[in-house]
């Protein structure tokens, strides 16, 4: 994006009732943050669910004057800001709702045809749990997955340790600008995480260290994945909090069980027990349920009906798997330009025909 939008998304951004859903509302509406800036009072209490409170504080030139003093830092430091809509910012994040309408990166990450996991827990860890966490990214380093987490005490560190160990790239997501690190003591991996992917937040360098930014975060490290995993959580935990989002957005959650004695084990027993969570007892559960397969893997031989005649809604879904390989229902609707109920009809009907087959972690793809 150019400098001048990145200078008015800022300025959105800053307006303190205005969130990413109704930032882009507004946007969808305008055709861009300047445009929403710009317009008329009166025309954008118009658009449907947007009232004058909401824009009340919209046309304060302190947004402006502040977007100016972070888009300085955002240079100075060589940050990377991925718009909401464009092409680098991560393609599943784009179909969260409630994505940041602008998100921030320091490294160097590449989410291109990437499986990319997101592996949560207790800040105070056990021995157990530390040792299936460092054995399930050993066991997955063959698949090459990204490895998402908080960068937090316990499993998180120990994940993103992990993944720099077996030469995987690793993200920790931020409850924090990119001008510090919490907890202060991770300062000595933070370059090791840059040269092995980076970091993303959707806050700026001035927003106050609050603990709710810890729990907003969460949405970033449940939506740019593909599955969550649970390693250790008690009875209530930011971990829970993270599988919620994550089974909100319709992505794979996978929990470690444990003795029902373990204070530890509690959250991932419940999360198991009110089947919010696959029961993960071996690293291989999580490339069996999603399908991940090796490059060298060859793939089993399924005979196709012959002379299958497709209707030319069909024949674009068909086309579109072709050439994007296997893919989630809600990307299929997207690209293919209809609405989800009607994609999953048809997929229904390409399955009985023998052309198209589900996978697991709601995907298909072409026989």
């Amino acid at each position: 994006m150019t400098e001048n939008n990145l200078l008015y998304t800022l300025a959105l951004q800053n307006v303190t009732k205005i969130g990413d859903v109704t930032a882009k509302k507004l946007i969808s509406h305008c055709g861009s943050a300047e445009a929403v800036l710009k317009e008329k009072k009166q025309n954008l209490l118009k658009i449907d669910g947007i009232g004058s409170v909401t824009i009340s504080d919209l046309f304060n030139r302190n947004h402006l004057e502040a977007a100016e003093a972070e888009l300085k830092f955002i240079k100075s430091e060589s940050i990377k800001a991925h718009y909401f809509n464009s092409e680098t910012y991560p393609e599943r994040l784009k179909h969260c709702i409630d994505s940041p309408i602008l998100l921030f990166e320091a490294g160097n990450i590449n989410l291109n045809k990437k499986h990319i996991i997101s592996v949560v827990g207790a800040r105070k860890i056990t021995t157990s749990g530390i040792a299936f966490c460092e054995k399930l990214v050993e066991e997955l380093a063959i698949y090459n997955p990204v490895i998402v987490s908080g960068f937090a005490y316990g499993t998180d560190i120990t994940a993103q340790k992990a993944a720099i160990k077996h030469n995987l790239q690793t993200i920790g997501c931020l409850a924090h600008g990119l001008n510090q690190i919490y907890p202060k003591t991770h300062k000595k991996y933070m370059a090791e995480v840059e040269n092995n992917g980076g970091f993303y937040t959707d806050f700026w360098s001035t927003a106050a260290f609050d603990r709710n930014n810890f729990l907003k975060r969460n949405r970033i490290i449940a939506g740019i994945s593909e599955a969550t995993i649970v390693i250790e959580s008690a009875e209530k935990g930011g971990s829970l909090v993270t599988a919620d989002i994550a089974n909100s957005y319709n992505r794979e959650v996978f929990a470690v069980p444990g003795r029902t004695t373990d204070s530890q084990s509690v959250g991932c027993n419940n999360l198991i027990k009110q089947q919010k969570a696959h029961l993960l007892s071996t690293p291989l559960d999580v490339p069996y349920l999603l399908n991940w397969q090796l490059e060298d893997t060859i793939k089993p031989v399924v005979q196709k009906q012959l002379f299958v005649e497709l209707d030319e809604k069909e024949k674009v879904i068909y086309n579109y798997l072709k050439d994007n390989d296997k893919q989630m229902l809600d990307i299929i609707a997207l690209h293919c330009n209809m609405p989800t109920f009607k994609i999953a009809g048809l997929l229904l009907n390409m399955e009985l025909k023998g052309v198209v087959r589900p996978l697991p972690g709601k995907l298909f793809e072409v026989i």
